[in-house]
């Protein structure tokens, strides 16, 4: 029998990491062992995508995998940062993980930051949904069933009525033809709550408070 690689999948609750996960599960070569998830600690949300703790938890549920969350503070440096990267990949090692996987699409510094970090710690790099062509990539994601919330938008290139909107066909129409459909230029992030393929069932929500701070619109998902 030939031994599968242990991954821990980096996971931001949104499609892309969804994504991932879809495409790991289908190959037979690896196993993925655990959600990676950073939490700013005072708000105990998901960092940019201000999703709820309880909500993460859930996810991790209906995927039937362990959440390996880790608090970040809310002005992190970047050495702070790199002291949790530094923990995370020692319990990586010492569990047998032998790659992080992340859900980067097409950002050459953030892949490039990443691999630097990882040749570091001994642990390789994957990104699975790495080079998709994002316009067929968020079109399929839809008719397979994903259904995501927007919880975060950038003012700045994108109107504040997108925050909580559905990620469904409506939108990927609607948007201006300059916002990549998968927000993969920090446009916008998803919080899924419904993947047949992926998900045991789906986590009920329904769209709370929507706020302007630090630059960027939220929308509150909230669980029902």
């Amino acid at each position: 029998m030939i031994s599968k690689k242990k991954v821990l999948l980096s996971w931001s609750s949104g499609k892309d990491s969804l994504w991932a996960l879809r495409l790991l599960r289908c190959r037979c070569d690896v196993e993925v062992v655990g959600l990676l998830t950073m939490l700013n600690r005072e708000a105990d949300r998901v960092a940019m995508h201000a999703v709820r703790r309880s909500l993460v938890e859930a996810q991790a549920d209906r995927v039937g995998l362990p959440l390996w969350s880790y608090d970040l503070p809310t002005r992190c440096s970047n050495e702070e940062y790199e002291a949790v990267l530094g923990r995370i990949f020692a319990r990586s090692r010492e569990t047998g993980v032998a790659a992080v996987a992340y859900g980067d699409l097409f950002l050459r510094d953030i892949r490039e930051y990443r691999e630097r970090q990882m040749g570091a710690s001994g642990l390789d790099a994957m990104f699975p949904v790495w080079g998709l062509p994002t316009r067929d990539l968020a079109k399929e994601m839809v008719e397979a069933g994903v259904r995501a919330k927007l919880t975060c938008v950038d003012p700045a290139r994108l109107d504040v009525s997108y925050a909580g909107r559905e990620f469904d066909r409506d939108l990927l129409e609607e948007l201006p033809e300059s916002i990549d459909r998968c927000g993969e230029n920090g446009e916008f992030h998803t919080f899924v709550y419904e993947a047949p393929e992926v998900f045991s069932k789906p986590i009920g929500v329904e769209t709370g408070e929507v706020v302007v701070r630090d630059g960027f619109c939220f929308a509150d998902v909230v669980g029902r």
